[in-house]
């Protein structure tokens, strides 16, 4: 962290165009992912303290905002990419030079530290037009809260954190970030495509959100997969079995062929320096190894992995991950039961690590994929009782949400072929309600489609505070289904 810092202005890693193919040497699969993680750099976001603290009304104290400084100190600890460039302002003047010591392209936080603070340096900030977290301490913190709304009527991208909660500015910083991290992400993609148009759009995404999106070379797959090494297969192979519950229905062949697809997927990657990947041709994949068990080990890394083509789910699994660093679980609606009040979603490459690349997994049996009929797939046992939210970007304009309850985790028997394997059941607000509402009207003419309409993300934990925050922060709209 630096304040007021004349430090070189950050620079992203860039997108190189084209398809990067590797040369020489394979790295193994632990070496891949260790590389993986240390190619992106920091991001930074610049820290305004609006007005001058004192012991005067209408005016958090020295303290109090030496208590926000050591409080954004942890936070740069606990998150680990974002750097803070913190600076006093008391006019545009100054906020501009704060500005410029963060770069161009470093999103703001503005803590209020005097009445009227943040509306003498907003000017500034709105001029450039930056998205802005505001926080605010209630009763000492001044009257500019109640113009965050009017300022975001007004086209601004701003949100406001209005509490006595320091651990806000975490995720205030969290959710701030997500906007230069996307700017530095590229996706890797083997089409054909579904979801909202917009999605599959490469100069749309770029556009809206700064993703890069690069093409799997056609027969690509099957050059690295005929290179993978057999000693990382059997280590794959090999802890896939050890950590499973049981193995019902596969066997050794099946997990080794699914361990030589995931290794193939690892490195597409690598070679790539892809932040996430979604795949259409699965099906035509299998043959040679279901893939299903690769997207879980690339979910449970941190890499968004999104199966059937689903562009608005990939890149909201990448939104989420930038933003909560955890990973989402696709699957399709598997239906409403308005006699219950439940939602259920399910398939077959359901993550483990729920809450993060450090979390323990999640229990899982491995089976046969149930419509194939062959191959290994898990089937995953989540959190009976654990509250989740429900979300998917779709036109690369809205957010739909809805939240529930897991009250269950079916466990098929063997040799049964009902649905996907993974599938959660939710206890929801209003079955009906959500029935009627699927899409909220947002969908359009894409409401047809069979897998725009069909798929979800599930999340661990309630965040629709955090998404209408992140709504607020990159300009799209949000739509509770339910």
């Amino acid at each position: 962290m630096c304040t007021h810092c004349t430090r070189r202005q950050f620079l992203g890693t860039g997108a190189v165009s084209g398809i990067a193919l590797a040369a020489g040497h394979w790295a193994g699969h632990s070496e891949a992912s260790n590389a993986l993680s240390a190619a992106k750099s920091k991001v930074r976001i610049c820290v305004i303290i609006a007005g001058n603290p004192g012991e005067r009304s209408w005016c958090p104290s020295e303290a109090e905002i030496t208590a926000a400084r050591m409080r954004l100190e942890t936070a740069e600890k606990n998150l680990g990419n974002v750097e803070f460039v913190i600076g006093q302002a008391n006019d545009t003047g100054q906020a501009a030079a704060v500005l410029a010591a963060a770069g161009p392209n470093a999103p703001v936080l503005v803590i209020s530290a005097d009445i009227f603070g943040p509306k003498s340096v907003m000017p500034a900030i709105f001029e450039q037009r930056r998205p802005v977290a505001m926080f605010h301490l209630p009763v000492v913190g001044g009257h500019d809260w109640c113009l965050v709304k009017p300022w975001r009527e007004e086209g601004n991208r701003i949100t406001l954190f209005n509490t006595t909660d320091y651990g806000e500015l975490e995720r205030a910083a969290a959710l701030l970030r997500v906007i230069p991290l996307l700017r530095q992400s590229r996706v890797l993609v083997s089409p054909p495509f579904k979801g909202t148009p917009e999605s599959y759009t490469p100069e749309l995404v770029k556009e809206r959100l700064g993703v890069e999106i690069v093409q799997i070379a056609d027969g690509r797959y099957d050059q690295i997969m005929d290179q993978i090494d057999a000693a990382d297969v059997e280590a794959v192979a090999k802890e896939w079995l050890d950590e499973a519950e049981s193995v019902v229905e596969p066997d050794r062949e099946d997990v080794f062929k699914a361990a030589r697809a995931s290794l193939t997927l690892d490195r597409l990657i690598a070679e790539n320096r892809a932040d996430g990947l979604c795949v259409g041709t699965c099906m035509s994949w299998l043959k040679r190894g279901f893939p299903c068990l690769g997207f879980s080990r690339l979910n449970d890394r941190g890499i968004p992995a999104a199966c059937d083509g689903d562009m608005d789910c990939l890149l909201t699994m990448l939104l989420f991950q930038h933003a909560l660093n955890r990973a989402g679980f696709l699957g399709n609606a598997a239906g409403v039961d308005t006699s219950k009040n439940t939602f259920h979603l399910s398939h077959c490459s359901a993550p483990l690590r729920m809450e993060g690349p450090g979390s323990p997994r999640a229990p899982y049996r491995l089976r046969r994929h149930a419509e194939v009929r062959g191959g290994a797939v898990t089937e995953v046992h989540y959190r009976i009782g654990q509250k989740v939210t429900f979300t998917k970007l779709i036109h690369l304009d809205t957010l739909l949400m809805f939240t529930g309850t897991i009250i269950a985790v079916p466990e098929v028997p063997k040799d049964q072929e009902r649905g996907c394997r993974t599938e959660i059941v939710a206890e929801v607000n209003d079955a009906e309600k959500l029935l009627d509402n699927w899409g909220g009207g947002a969908l359009g003419a894409s409401a047809t489609d069979y897998y725009a309409s069909l798929h979800r993300v599930a999340y661990y934990g309630d965040h629709t505070q955090t998404i209408r925050h992140l709504a607020h922060l990159t300009g799209l709209k949000v739509v509770e289904e339910g």
